[in-house]
């Protein structure tokens, strides 16, 4: 039976209905589905695998924009996470998978959705993909993520306008401040953050300044399972 969404806030119940990109494990398109069908722990359970993204934001001191999901978030509310995390949709524009540029085309309008921040501050050339990772949450009883996703960094200086609905609160953070909000049971993480994080960032991190010289990963690494 499907569930009800009443009790969820209407522009995040809307947005459910956005079309994610149906993938099988090795990422290969296989079909089309809401954001709701995808994200239901029932059908996850089944296997129903859908493609992401995560970008990750540096200003010039090498700082890490990280932002906190909006209470109204039906998936993962409340969580710090990174820079912007979301889907390309099942479009014309998102669907091109040569050079990634599908995924870069959904990274730069969700980056304006929910940070204001305007394409001209973050080129689609600027993106510098890195790898793959394939991960399985669940959020609550209901509902969860499965998702092959795409990691993208970009280092610049943007202006921010937050949209309320979608983030709660955004910080800059160094590695150490990272580390010690990790280290702090009371802020709560999304579990791709993590996973990322305890995989891949820091020694990404460690290398911001020459990331255009890191070799892009073909693998899908298989976290957490």
């Amino acid at each position: 039976m499907a569930p009800d969404l009443k009790e969820y806030d209407e522009e995040q119940v809307r947005l459910m209905e956005e079309m994610c990109i149906v993938v099988d494990e090795n990422d290969k398109r296989v079909g089309a589905d809401s954001k709701k069908t995808c994200h239901l722990m029932t059908n996850i359970d089944t296997g129903l695998l859908h493609r992401a993204f995560s970008v990750f934001l540096f200003n010039s001191e090498n700082k890490l924009l990280l932002q906190q999901r909006a209470t109204e978030k039906i998936t993962f509310p409340d969580m710090w996470t990174n820079t912007c995390c979301s889907h390309p949709l099942n479009t014309a524009s998102e669907l091109i998978e040569e050079d990634q540029l599908g995924v870069r085309n959904a990274a730069q309008r969700k980056l304006e959705h929910e940070l204001g921040i305007k394409p001209e501050q973050v080129p689609l050339d600027k993106f510098k993909y890195l790898t793959r990772i394939h991960y399985l949450a669940p959020s609550d009883g209901q509902w969860g993520e499965h998702e092959v996703d795409y990691i993208l960094f970009m280092k610049a200086n943007v202006d921010l306008d937050v949209n309320p609905n979608e983030i709660r609160d955004v910080r800059y953070v160094t590695p150490e401040e990272l580390k010690a909000m990790f280290a702090d049971s009371s802020v709560p993480m999304t579990p791709w953050f993590k996973l990322i994080c305890n995989s891949f960032l820091f020694k990404w991190w460690d290398q911001l300044d020459t990331i255009e010289n890191v070799k892009a990963d073909d693998t899908i690494h298989r976290l957490g399972f």
